[in-house]
């Protein structure tokens, strides 16, 4: 099972698909994910929330757009770094605590060797045909956040305007958004 779960997701270059979002304490938010790999990661939330998040070039950004407030962090140091990896090894520095098939869906929990104080990450894929889902982020302060996709299309062009977090120009555009 881990063969096909390692095989898919290394198959998968990009993937675009609307997003719900549920934390630990009930919140919600919907919007759209985009997923370019290898490293690179969006997910424009729909208002009122006012948050961007985006990773690129090793790091990611979390941007509230109402306060103007940028924050990064390496992405390295985030369990969804998981799904940015080129190529994606379900072994070595990866570790798989956890493995489960039933009612059509293949689980695969995740974390990084050496530092479970990061958080791990729940991987959730419908079996047949194998296409990916969900997720369950664990973060290192042991909070839940569950990400579930819909309208998920597979192998379309992003502009790469939308991740390059490093030009200047980036921030003063999302900003205005």
């Amino acid at each position: 099972m881990l063969a096909r779960i390692e095989a898919y997701l290394n198959r998968l270059t990009t993937l675009e698909a609307r997003f719900l979002q549920i934390t630990e304490g009930g919140g919600t938010a919907m919007g759209t994910a985009l997923i370019w790999r290898p490293g690179r990661m969006r997910f424009d939330y729909d208002p009122p929330e006012p948050t961007l998040l985006v990773a690129a070039s090793g790091q990611m950004l979390l941007l509230d757009r109402q306060l103007r407030q940028p924050t990064i962090v390496p992405v390295g140091s985030t369990p969804l770094s998981v799904l940015l990896r080129d190529p994606i090894r379900l072994s070595g520095e990866i570790e798989v605590t956890g493995v489960e098939e039933s009612g059509g869906f293949l689980r695969a929990t995740i974390q990084r060797r050496g530092n479970p104080g990061e958080g791990r990450i729940t991987l959730v894929f419908a079996a047949a045909p194998m296409e990916l889902r969900q997720w369950l982020v664990v973060d290192n302060q042991a909070r839940e956040t569950r990400v579930t996709l819909s309208e998920i299309r597979t192998g379309g062009r992003f502009d790469p305007a939308l991740f390059e977090i490093n030009d200047p120009r980036f921030l003063e555009r999302e900003i205005a958004r």
